[in-house]
């Protein structure tokens, strides 16, 4: 394999650079990152297809991965249950080096190949699941080792990364390649590497939540009404969807709980 994301930076001399140099260095950079995941759409297409297949019979959606990864992974399993009103653990996200990876980095956590299935194991992982490891490199030992074992499982493997043809994506079962090329400060993958994480992710978990039913027409008719924002917005919604005024929309809201039951409630 290539590992294009450890490939010099074609940017020479930034310790020298004007801060604006860098900042349009940087954007310019950054603007390869959304063509790199348009290649990959195809491959995302399959992946998120067979995420929702197998969670519509009742498996759940597992990230594994290690520093800018995994904290990547760990974020988009955390907004699900705000944004699309599903259980905790229907997405988990895992860091090689457990929770407290997400602040400090853990010494040699991310070389330990059999540790990811450990972890998983505390999730009663199964057949009926899906795993998908992030690791920009593609080489990442904790990933490769979680994949390999849950793969011989039954469970369904996929991955997202940034270097093509690497033992990650070997392991996967629908495997993301999203190159986006050397990063402006060489190496330092959670820059446009982790973008491109970041954006399939958030492609991949909203398409899944999409079809298993948790959107309405454009609307989060699900989601959890942990602030007054959302609160405004989900009376909002209710206004809009019963064309009624905000104070009878706002006691259908608080009496139900959710956009969604608030509305069915009403066309009983």
């Amino acid at each position: 394999m290539i590992r294009v994301t450890e490939q010099e930076s074609k940017y020479h001399d930034i310790d020298k650079m004007s801060v604006l140099e860098i900042l349009t260095g940087i954007n310019n950079e950054d603007k390869i990152v959304p063509q790199a995941v348009e290649k990959a759409l195809p491959q995302i297409e399959k992946l998120a297809s067979a995420v929702a297949e197998r969670m519509m019979k009742g498996g759940r959606l597992f990230y594994i991965g290690a520093g800018t990864s995994g904290r990547l992974g760990v974020v988009d399993a955390s907004e699900c249950p705000p944004t699309f009103g599903v259980p905790f653990d229907w997405v988990v996200g895992i860091i090689a080096g457990g929770d407290t990876a997400i602040r400090k980095a853990v010494e040699n956590a991310e070389d330990d190949s059999a540790q990811a299935w450990v972890d998983l194991q505390e999730f009663k992982i199964n057949e009926k699941d899906c795993l998908i490891g992030l690791a920009a490199s593609g080489t990442t030992p904790y990933v490769i080792g979680g994949l390999h074992t849950a793969r011989e499982n039954g469970v369904l493997t996929g991955c997202i990364v940034c270097n093509e043809g690497g033992p990650i994506a070997a392991e996967s079962d629908y495997p993301v390649e999203v190159v986006v090329g050397p990063e402006f400060l060489t190496g330092s993958t959670r820059m446009k590497s982790g973008t491109a994480q970041k954006l399939v992710l958030n492609m991949l978990s909203t398409t899944v939540m999409i079809r298993l039913g948790r959107v309405k027409g454009n609307k989060m008719v699900d989601m959890q009404l942990t602030n007054h924002k959302l609160v405004d917005r989900g009376t909002q919604m209710v206004m809009d969807e019963l064309n009624i005024d905000h104070d009878h929309a706002a006691d259908l809201l608080i009496r139900y709980g959710s956009v969604r039951k608030a509305v069915e409630a009403s066309h009983k």
